[in-house]
Parts: C-alpha cells; sequence; structure tokens
C-alpha cells in the first residue's frame, strides 16, 4: 500500500506518536507501506509557522530531515495535480488540503487525514481515528 499523509498526520508521526491511532501507527511502521509526505506539507508548515500558530510550532526544514529519516518519501507537486485542484468541488476550501487531495488522486495514494471534510473528494481519502 502507498499513503500520502496530510499535514497533521505527518506531524503527528513524527512529533506526537500518541496522537495516531494503533492501526495507523501500524501501517506506517509496516515496510511494506510506501509513505510519502507532500512538498505542500513543508509549504504549509512554513507559512502557518510563521503566523504563530501554536499547532505549527515546528520547523519546516525539521519535519522534512525527520519524514526522510523514518523513511518516508518526499512528494513533489506535479503539474497534473496542481491543474486536478481547478477540477475539484469546493468541500474544503483549504489550499493545502485541496492540493493533497489532487496529488492522492493523480499520483494514486491513499490519502490519510482527520479532516473529515476531505472525505467527499474520492475513495482514496482515509479517516484515521
Amino acid at each position: 500500500m502507498r499513503v500520502l499523509l496530510d499535514t497533521h498526520v505527518l506531524l503527528w508521526a513524527l512529533a506526537e506518536e500518541g496522537r495516531l491511532d494503533q492501526a495507523t501507527r501500524a501501517l506506517l511502521e509496516d515496510p511494506e507501506t510506501g509513505v510519502f509526505f507532500s512538498a505542500a506539507s513543508i509549504w504549509e508548515i512554513a507559512i502557518k509557522a510563521r503566523l504563530g500558530r501554536v499547532d505549527f510550532a515546528v520547523r519546516p526544514a525539521e519535519i522534512a530531515h525527520a519524514a526522510r529519516e523514518a523513511g518516508f518519501e518526499e512528494l513533489p507537486i506535479r503539474s497534473a495535480a496542481a491543474a486536478l485542484v481547478a477540477e475539484l468541488p469546493l468541500h474544503h476550501r483549504d489550499p493545502f488540503d485541496r492540493i493533497l487531495v489532487a496529488q492522492a488522486i493523480t499520483e494514486p495514494l491513499r490519502l490519510y487525514t482527520a479532516d473529515p471534510l476531505l472525505r467527499p473528494y474520492s475513495e482514496l481519502v482515509e479517516l484515521i481515528g
């Protein structure tokens, strides 16, 4: 299985292990699972950390480094995903979440998120507990 972590799930996987349910943790630790993080998540962390958001009080470069050290693969933003954002319904207006959905659809990857607003976009969106 190949999974893309949304930004919060990425942060939880690297810095707040207790926030993930056992099933998600086991999946991420399974050597058969390809775990990806998006360049968009690092960009989101950078912007929201600079704005002083408490839930993003991390250095984006350190998160990217920790993700690679954990064996996660970086997913660039490809033009097909960027173009697909224009076609997505407006279930969710957050541009970072919308590009993550588009990446999941175009790659394809299962998008692991805790945000129920993303579920209507695709059967590829998996809600974690």
